[in-house]
């Protein structure tokens, strides 16, 4: 839990961050945009003020400075229009891909927009005569618009890598916890069934006609069944093809043989064999995990029917009890590990038979269907081989 705590405090740290950075670019990013339009815009109004003096000029005027002026302008496209509003010069508006005619709707096609945005100063030449000088944003007052939204994708790429890095961190943990864990587990198990086992000969030995010798021996046959799961947990088993149906009716009758009187299990299963590649041992644990979950989920009466059959795409196994069934939000939250609705238990089974399913092999679990009061479904699919 604490792990889990410390990936989510800094989920959201890097949240905030993000926001908080997101927020402080934009908002700088607008400050020196709308500068930078004050300032283009006076620029626009002195290069206007250029273009009135040279019409108004005469063969003795000093034109050094206006020209200047008009020349100075690289960055910011203008058109020159006259009262009837034809084309009379234009600067910033080349395109290298265009010429003649083209170009010349282009520019006119450039106005029509630039008058429409409003961004046109007006040269008053004296008898009604005028000129209209249109213009627009510099292609670095346009870029710079951007830039805050660049920023932002930089920021939640960065975010998202970062959450992934912590997660897949996570999972690796979680890993190395599970592997442990069943190493262990497999391990201590092993020199108290190899003690009992010794134990039962003897007592063979001694009490050759007890009935309750068989059974004693298959109860160490179960144990030495789960410390084999536990090994293969810890290890990386290799699915070979199984009669799934051998595999279910096996867990059936282990099942029933320690279940309520109440409680009826029942298989459907075709007349053909299931061929699926699977790891009996794993893949029985999942089934039992299952068959356990609907048992607790109907309080010690009800039925439970196992049902296996070979689709189009998948090979499928359902698990359906009559229980008290789940609203639709917890249909994901079960597969959580620690998730449980028991006082003492620990919510491992399902993340378990999750676990081997998915990454075991390489299948899907899922909650099929549930209905508060009714009962609930659960869906195993098998890759078809």
């Amino acid at each position: 839990m604490q792990w889990i705590n410390r990936i989510r405090r800094v989920k959201i740290v890097l949240v905030v961050l993000a926001v908080v950075l997101s927020i402080a670019s934009l908002v700088v990013s607008n400050f020196l945009v709308r500068d930078l339009k004050v300032e283009e815009q006076r620029k626009m109004e002195i290069w206007a003020e250029a273009m009135r003096s040279l019409n108004n000029a005469d063969e003795t005027t000093d034109l050094t400075l206006v020209w200047t002026v008009l020349n100075s302008n690289n960055t910011i496209p203008v058109i020159v229009l006259d009262k009837e509003g034809r084309v009379q010069d234009y600067r910033n508006i080349e395109d290298g891909s265009l010429s003649g005619a083209s170009l010349d709707t282009l520019v006119r096609q450039r106005a029509f927009s630039m008058r429409k945005a409003g961004r046109v100063i007006r040269i008053n030449l004296g008898k009604s005569d005028y000129m209209e000088i249109c213009y627009a944003d510099s292609l670095i007052l346009r870029r710079l618009a951007w830039w805050p939204y660049v920023q932002l994708g930089i920021v939640l790429i960065f975010v998202v890598v970062a959450i992934f890095a912590l997660l897949s961190s996570k999972k690796a943990e979680q890993n190395k916890v599970w592997v442990g864990l069943s190493k262990e587990t497999a391990h201590q198990l092993g020199t108290p069934i190899s003690s009992l086992m010794a134990w039962q000969e003897v007592l063979k030995e001694t009490y050759p006609d007890d009935e309750l010798l068989p059974e004693m021996g298959k109860d160490i046959q179960r144990l030495q069944r789960i410390a084999e799961r536990f090994s293969k947990i810890g290890s990386q088993p290799e699915p070979k093809p199984e009669n799934l149906n051998d595999v279910l009716a096996s867990v059936v009758q282990y099942i029933g043989r320690r279940t309520s009187n109440r409680i009826t299990i029942s298989l459907q299963l075709p007349h053909e064999p299931i061929i699926a590649s699977v790891c009996a041992p794993l893949f029985e644990w999942v089934v039992e995990n299952l068959c356990k979950n609907a048992i607790d989920a109907m309080e010690g009466s009800g039925s439970i029917t196992l049902t296996a059959r070979e689709e189009p795409t998948c090979i499928s196994v359902e698990v359906a009890d009559t229980g008290k069934g789940m609203p639709k939000n917890r249909f994901s939250s079960v597969f959580t590990p620690g998730y449980t609705t028991k006082e003492r238990g620990w919510g491992l089974g399902l993340s378990l038979a999750k676990r081997i399913v998915e990454e075991y092999h390489d299948g899907r679990i899922y909650v099929k269907n549930s209905e508060i009061g009714k009962g609930t479904t659960f869906r195993v699919e098998l890759k078809k081989h």
